[in-house]
């Protein structure tokens, strides 16, 4: 098996592609700022077991390639990720408390598609595939 990954009753592989923006669009993740976003992301991505395959922060919004557990889903990741990464950049770097006055260094929302190399057509194909070819006349549904 590739690069699932298992739980006490699960094995999974769920990843997600997620891109969020600054509020107003403001190009501030350049320099000391881009960097510290980056290590913070990473580390509270590890404190919630999710795997970061590729990333991207321009200078003003980021991008991430990123599997999430199954126990957790993909709105309460994004909180996470830009609500504890929000507060230590506006805590770490002044600058960003004066131009963030409101305290939300992240704009409302976010765009998410989930990853995988299995088209729907496919899945549809395997779950028709499962169907017994003839009935089995023991089984009956009441």
């Amino acid at each position: 098996m590739k690069d699932y990954k298992a739980g006490s009753h699960s094995v999974w592989d769920c990843k997600y592609h997620l891109v969020w923006i600054t509020k107003y669009r403001y190009a501030v993740l350049v320099g000391d700022v881009g960097e510290r976003a980056r290590e913070l992301l990473r580390e509270i991505s590890r404190s919630l077991e999710m795997t970061i395959y590729a990333g991207a922060i321009n200078r003003d919004h980021v991008h991430m390639l990123i599997s999430i557990p199954p126990n957790l889903s993909v709105s309460k990741a994004v909180q996470y990720l830009k609500g504890k990464s929000s507060n230590r950049l506006l805590s770490d770097f002044p600058v960003l408390r004066k131009r963030y006055w409101g305290q939300h260094l992240w704009g409302r929302g976010y765009w998410v598609a989930s990853s995988g190399n299995v088209t729907d057509e496919v899945w549809k194909k395997y779950i028709e595939d499962q169907k017994p070819e003839t009935p089995d006349d023991h089984f009956k549904v009441v």
